[in-house]
């Protein structure tokens, strides 16, 4: 029988984390609420991407640990799991072809491009599917309250060069 309750969030909404995967992609996501992410690229193949309001399933999967997953409009799909206790990620990122292909073409703030992506996500190639499957340590965490539109507002090449060190 589980000890904790799998639907209380309220440890992990709000919270702004910044991660690099062993690879050496640097990430920075912030939980909105309960169905809702903000995020941020700062290197990798799309680095400088952004993106506000992506709808997410969110959920509890044991004491500190979370697991997030969605589907973006270029069809890629992301699944993390997020262990708060040992500032641990583990990240799957399912890329369309045509992602790995053109990279560049996505490198915006998504948000305003929906149209956009959703066309190139359907003239492909969709497949063969790349499949990144990597962990990563969580480098900053702060706690930034709810719905706060100010934790993600620009891209990653407009933040200050001691960033998030200037956020402490």
């Amino acid at each position: 029988m589980s000890h904790f309750d799998k639907h209380d969030l309220s440890e992990f909404v709000g919270k702004h984390l910044v991660y690099t995967y062993d690879n050496g992609w640097n990430y920075e996501i912030y939980v909105k609420n309960s169905t809702t992410l903000d995020y941020r690229i700062h290197s990798g193949i799309v680095a400088d991407r952004w993106v506000k309001n992506q709808y997410a399933h969110i959920v509890r999967v044991a004491g500190s640990v979370y697991k997030i997953s969605w589907t973006e409009p270029t069809g890629t799909d992301v699944s993390l799991i997020v262990n708060l206790g040992d500032k641990l990620f583990h990240g799957t990122i399912f890329f369309p072809r045509w992602v790995i292909n053109n990279p560049e073409k996505t490198v915006c703030f998504q948000n305003d491009h929906i149209k956009k992506m959703e066309s190139l996500r359907e003239a492909g190639p969709a497949y063969p599917t790349e499949v990144i499957d990597e962990f990563a340590t969580i480098t900053f965490v702060r706690d930034c309250g709810e719905n706060n539109e100010d934790v993600i507002a620009c891209a990653a090449s407009d933040l200050p060069a001691d960033f998030p060190e200037n956020l402490k």
